[in-house]
C-alpha cells in the first residue's frame, strides 16, 4: 500500500541540467528497464520499505538514486529527479528533531542515527547549500492549502479505478494538476499580493510565500506537478469527482480581490473543512 503522501513536483527541462547529466538522463530515459509513470510511486516506496525494515534500519541509501519521473512535451524530456538520499536525510533530519532520545532508540539505533546524521552534514559541507535544493516536496495525510496556488482548474486530470490512463495498460487511480512555471509563478505572486492587501495572516503568507521561493530555484521553463499520489485511497470516488480545491481557493482569492468577503470565506472554508477531515484520519484507530 502507498503511503498517504502527496507530492509537488518540479520538472526541469533537460537543458537546465549541466551536459554530463543531459547525456545521463537521455540515456535513462531510453532505458526499457526504468520505472514507468505507472509503477514509479510503488518503486519509490519499496526502496524506502526495504531500507527501514532491514536489520539494522538504514534511514538513507548510501548512494543518490539514479532514477527520476519524466515528461516530454513536443519533444522536450522534463526531469524530476527522486534524490531520494537527500530527500531522505531531510526527512530524518526533521523526524529527528521532534523526536524523543527515548522514543527514537525504538525506530533507529543511536549509533545509526548519529552516523546517518555525520553523513548529512559532511554532504552539506563539501556540496553547499546550492546541492539541498529538492525537486519533490512531501505532505503527509493532506495537500497543503498553499500547493493549490499555483493551479488552475482546468489543468486538474481526474482518473479513477478501472480508467487506464493514456497510453497505459494499467488502471491508475490519481488526481494530478500539472502548469508551466511561468503560470505557477504569476499566480502565486497574484496570491500573495492579494493576502498581503487584504489579510495580513502572517502563517498563510509566509507558506505561500516558502511556496514562491521554492519555484524560482528552478528553470523559468520548468513544469510543476500536484500528485495526490496515495492520498486519493482516502477518498472515494464521489469525493474525489467533488474535489475542486483549486477552483474553490482561486474564488476565494478573487473574492477577497473584489471585496467580495463572504464569497472568500465561504470557499476558503470549504477548502480547509475538507482537508481538515482527511488529516483528522491519521489520528483515526
Amino acid at each position: 500500500m502507498l503511503p498517504y503522501a502527496a507530492y509537488l513536483r518540479v520538472y526541469e527541462p533537460l537543458s537546465a541540467f549541466s551536459p554530463s547529466e543531459r547525456v545521463s538522463w537521455e540515456t535513462y530515459a531510453g532505458a526499457r528497464d526504468r520505472p514507468r509513470r505507472a509503477s514509479a510511486l510503488h518503486a519509490e516506496h519499496g526502496e524506502a520499505v526495504a531500507r527501514l525494515i532491514g536489520r539494522p534500519p538504514i534511514p538513507a541509501p548510501p548512494h543518490e538514486s539514479p532514477n527520476a519521473y519524466l515528461r516530454r512535451v513536443e519533444d522536450v524530456l522534463y526531469v524530476c529527479p527522486w534524490q531520494s538520499r537527500l530527500r531522505s536525510w531531510m526527512a530524518f533530519s526533521r523526524f529527528r528533531g521532534a523526536t524523543p532520545l527515548r522514543l527514537m532508540e525504538r525506530f533507529v539505533p543511536i549509533t545509526i542515527a548519529e552516523q546517518t546524521a555525520d553523513d548529512f552534514d559532511r554532504f552539506k559541507r563539501r556540496s553547499g547549500s546550492a546541492a539541498l535544493r529538492t525537486h519533490i516536496r512531501t505532505s503527509t495525510w493532506h495537500v497543503p492549502t498553499s500547493w493549490f496556488v499555483p493551479f488552475d482548474d482546468n489543468e486538474r486530470w481526474l482518473v479513477l479505478d478501472g480508467e487506464p490512463p493514456a497510453g497505459s495498460r494499467a488502471a491508475s487511480r490519481n488526481l494530478i494538476y500539472v502548469t508551466s512555471m511561468a503560470h505557477a509563478r504569476r499566480r502565486t505572486a497574484r496570491a500573495l499580493q492579494i493576502i498581503r492587501r487584504q489579510v495580513g495572516e502572517a502563517g498563510v503568507t509566509s507558506e505561500v510565500e516558502d511556496v514562491a521561493r521554492w519555484l524560482e530555484e528552478f528553470h523559468p521553463h520548468s513544469l510543476v506537478e500536484l500528485d495526490y499520489g496515495g492520498i486519493v485511497h482516502l477518498m472515494d470516488d464521489e469525493k474525489l469527482q467533488a474535489d475542486h480545491s483549486v477552483a474553490e481557493l482561486a474564488a476565494a482569492l478573487t473574492g477577497l480581490e473584489t471585496g467580495q468577503e463572504e464569497l472568500a470565506f465561504a470557499m476558503y472554508q470549504r477548502v480547509t473543512l475538507r482537508w481538515r477531515s482527511i488529516q483528522l484520519l491519521e489520528s483515526a484507530n
